[in-house]
């Protein structure tokens, strides 16, 4: 994240900051996400929290339906940063290219 705000202001854009640890994400606004991006493309599976989960529990981030709830619980499994633009597109993740382009 730090990555990110640092390329943001250096470029003097201005963003709101939604600290999903503190404020759990909506189903509504992850099904929002959905809309732009593929499910595998939002699930951090680099962090502790999917490495410590089981088969069966991973399997269940495969699909919309059950991948939302655990989501919303286990926020951090959310890849970040997440920037939606005004345009409404996203970009996941630290890209500084993908976030020129949209700037």
């Amino acid at each position: 994240m730090k990555k990110t705000f640092e390329f943001l202001d250096s470029k003097g854009v201005g963003y709101d900051f939604v600290d999903y640890k503190k404020q759990k994400p909506t189903p509504e606004l992850l099904y929002g996400f959905l809309k732009k991006t593929e499910l595998a493309s939002l699930v951090n599976k680099k962090g502790m929290t999917y490495r410590k989960m089981d088969e069966d529990q991973r399997a269940d981030l495969e699909k919309e339906a059950t991948a939302i709830p655990i989501l919303i619980e286990h926020s951090s499994m959310i890849k970040r940063p997440v920037i939606t633009f005004p345009n409404g597109e996203i970009t996941l993740g630290f890209d500084p290219e993908s976030i020129e382009k949209q700037l």
